[in-house]
């Protein structure tokens, strides 16, 4: 086994998936996202959705970390979680807040396949709807019994205070931000290919592969989505993109397929993304066994309609 080599070219793929493809839209998006809330836009977005929503179970700046997720990335709603549970939201509203995002997309995975063809409009409108039914289950069925008072300022502020900053100072701000958020991922991205390159040589993707083929046979999904979705569960959406953009080079996974498989793979429901959604309180550890049904129930939910649709 050439280790050495295997580390290489995890470090290769790794710099040129942040470098060529992550910054460039993450820049983008967020200088957009930054300019939308610096002039109060996001703002009155979220009111006008908060009567919508609040039967679903959310409210303020859950909706506010919904758009972040959907439009940015997965790590853009973890300063409202962290202001959320500074503010004393009630279990029974967190416990939602968590369900609905452990069950959307992520904009840092959206986006980078959309040159692929991945539909946008439709993956972000399915992401929403699953992340809704999760929310609700989780609020109405599942943690109807938690607590719904909330213990300091009123939830529908939204986490930071609108500002006269200035248009450059919005571009380098979210642009500094972007590059950061790309770059942090880079480690990790590194080390998820090359334990993924070493897993490929010694022969157990393969052995896992032709274990799960008469299963995935009878559910009619390709067996090339082994190594992506083993990939996705155990090293996060960044990862996934780089092994899926990978195959899709090499011409082994086709349009179609990156449509119908992405209300499955593209989540925040893996190690990484409950270890991070986790860590900021622990809070939210105690909720956590409230949230996973609610969130299967959106990713299954999302899954079929991937399916259906596309």
């Amino acid at each position: 086994m050439d280790l050495i080599g295997i580390i290489m070219s995890a470090g290769k793929a790794s710099v040129n998936v942040a470098l060529y493809t992550l910054i460039p839209i993450m820049v983008v998006m967020l200088i957009i996202m930054r300019y939308l809330e610096n002039r109060g836009i996001l703002d009155r977005i979220v009111h006008l959705m908060t009567p919508l929503l609040r039967p679903f179970g959310v409210t303020g700046m859950a909706i506010f970390a919904l758009i972040q997720l959907n439009f940015v990335s997965f790590a853009a709603p973890l300063a409202a979680l962290a202001v959320m549970e500074k503010r004393g939201i009630s279990d029974r509203h967190i416990a939602a807040a968590l369900a609905m995002l452990f069950a959307m997309g992520q904009g840092n995975v959206f986006y980078p396949l959309i040159p692929y063809g991945l539909h946008m409009g439709a993956a972000v409108a399915i992401s929403i709807v699953g992340g809704l039914c999760a929310s609700a289950l989780t609020w109405h069925v599942v943690g109807r019994k938690l607590s719904s008072a909330t213990l300091a300022r009123d939830e529908d502020e939204l986490m930071q205070e609108k500002s006269n900053t200035g248009l450059i100072a919005i571009i380098n701000g979210a642009g500094a931000d972007a590059i950061r958020l790309s770059l942090g991922s880079v480690p990790m991205l590194i080390l998820s290919l090359t334990v993924v390159g070493i897993l490929t040589q010694a022969g157990a993707i393969d052995a896992l592969t032709r274990a799960l083929t008469p299963l995935l046979n009878w559910l009619a999904i390709p067996t090339v989505f082994v190594l992506p979705a083993l990939t996705k569960c155990l090293a996060g959406g960044t990862a996934y993109f780089g092994v899926l953009s990978d195959l899709i080079h090499k011409g082994m996974v086709n349009v179609h397929q990156i449509n119908a498989s992405a209300g499955l793979l593209i989540q925040t429901f893996d190690l990484p993304g409950v270890g991070i959604f986790l860590g900021l309180a622990p809070r939210f550890v105690r909720l956590f066994r409230f949230v996973i049904p609610g969130v299967i129930v959106g990713i299954a939910l999302r899954a079929a309609l991937h399916m259906w649709i596309f």
